[in-house]
Order: structure tokens, then sequence, then C-alpha cells
């Protein structure tokens, strides 16, 4: 097992390949795993680190609460550990939100942004989200974590040929320690860093799905806060964009980042 002690918790990792770094993070209820497709592409020209957030997958699961600026300072003492210099950031949903955090708390820590179906702020202003927030914590607290996966699978995957992500996303949300699966899930309710967004200086892609949670219009409002930022669309794509469309993806990525070299 690779880990890196970190305050008070121990967070695994995985890493692979040579050269400038990527450090990859997992969205809510993820780990390491959900990055395997990216990991065996990037890693023939990066050094590629995935590495999963306290609550989740090998990492420790202390007791909350978990906050966004913690997740962020976690992050930016993994990459002190392992001296590792200024990377280049790639995180989906909770993993976004954390590396919008990142790059404001620690800039000199990020190289550029890859921002995948995110955003900056979960202010719950409508009795539809917080509607949304209830119903998921109901279904862990009533039902258990395995039929949290069961209901998102067809969410995400709804198609007949995706039939085996669906059986393996069940499979692995069923290994969800629950406590720290809704400390997690709790950690980015009220956050919103969407005033500082102009504060962000480094290169940054945004990437949305037509298919999202979260309109496109919301990634396009705060993509133009950010200076210099870009929005690309992947059609025909959810929430889990690095899967459902992962070639597309991985060339996207490496298309940004080859243009920073």
């Amino acid at each position: 097992m690779t880990a890196a002690q970190i305050g008070d918790v121990t967070l695994y990792y995985e890493e692979a390949g040579q050269g400038d770094p990527i450090l990859l993070l997992h969205g809510l209820g993820s780990s390491t795993q959900d990055w395997e497709l990216q990991m065996a592409s990037f890693s023939q020209q990066y050094r590629v680190i995935a590495v999963d957030l306290r609550g989740h997958g090998r990492s420790s699961k202390p007791p909350g609460p978990y906050s966004i600026p913690l997740f962020a300072a976690d992050a930016a003492q993994f990459i002190q550990t392992l001296n590792t210099g200024p990377v280049h950031v790639v995180g989906i949903s909770l993993g976004g939100m954390v590396a919008f955090q990142l790059a404001l708390d620690a800039p000199e820590l990020v190289r550029s942004l890859v921002i995948v179906n995110s955003v900056p702020s979960m202010i719950l202003r409508t009795f539809a989200d917080k509607w949304q927030l209830w119903r998921r914590a109901a279904i862990i607290q009533l039902m258990g974590m395995r039929r949290m996966g069961e209901f998102l699978a067809p969410r995400l995957f709804p198609k007949p040929e995706q039939a085996e992500l669906r059986e393996t996303l069940v499979e692995r949300w069923a290994q969800n320690d629950k406590r720290a699966y809704l400390a997690a899930m709790r950690s980015f309710v009220g956050w919103d860093v969407t005033a500082r967004l102009g504060e962000i200086g480094c290169p940054t892609l945004v990437v949305s799905a037509d298919e999202d949670y979260w309109p496109l219009a919301v990634k396009e409002a705060y993509t133009a806060q950010i200076p210099g930022a870009r929005l690309m669309v992947f059609e025909d794509s959810r929430h889990a964009t690095p899967i459902d469309q992962y070639e597309r993806f991985n060339t996207a990525v490496l298309t940004f980042l080859s243009r920073l070299s």
C-alpha cells in the first residue's frame, strides 16, 4: 500500500509514469479506482498521481466534520510531502471543488486546472436543490450504500451497453463507509468561492457533459469569470465523462497540457 501521512490522516495514492506531475482528484464516493482509464493514458507522457481523499477509498476515515478547505489543505500538504513541485490538477465533481479551493489557497502548487462536471458554489437556494441532497442522505441512512449505488448507476450509465459499468459502480459504492460518505457530502453544503474566481491565475480548462447534473449555463457563467479559461462540452455524456467518454476526454486533457509545455 502506497500512502502518505498528512496531519491526522493517511492518504492512499497510486502513481505511474514520469515527467511533469498530474494530480487526479476524484468525486464524492469515488476513489483512485475510477481514474484507471486516465492513469493508463496519461502516464505515457506524465507522472500521474491519483489520491483517495480523506473519508474515501483506502485513505483514513476520521470523524467529521469535513470541508472543502480541509480537503484542499490535505491536497496541498500531500503535494508538498511528495515534493512534486507545482502540479497539473484534474478534478471531477467534489474533486473539482477541491481543485478550485487548492488553486485559490495555494496557487504556487497548481500549474494548471482541469475542472470536470463541477461548480465553484454549493449554495442550496431552491427546494429542488435541498430535495436532491435530502433524498440522497435519506437513501443512505435508511437503505445503505449499496442502494445508493443502485440509485446512481442508471443515472450515470443509462445505456444498455453500459451494464458492466453500472455493476462496477454499485459494487464500488457499496464499499463506502456510510459515516464518512455523509461527512463528505456535508462538506460542500454552503461552500462558495465564486467571488474569488478572478484570482485564479493558472491555465484552466472546464469540461462539461451535455447531460451533467449542473446545467451548461452554470459552467458558461463561471468559466467567463476565470481569466483565460476555456470551456469544452462533451455530447452524449453524463456526470462521469472520464469514463463514458474516456477516449475523447483523455485526448482533450493531453492536448490542453501539451500546449502548456
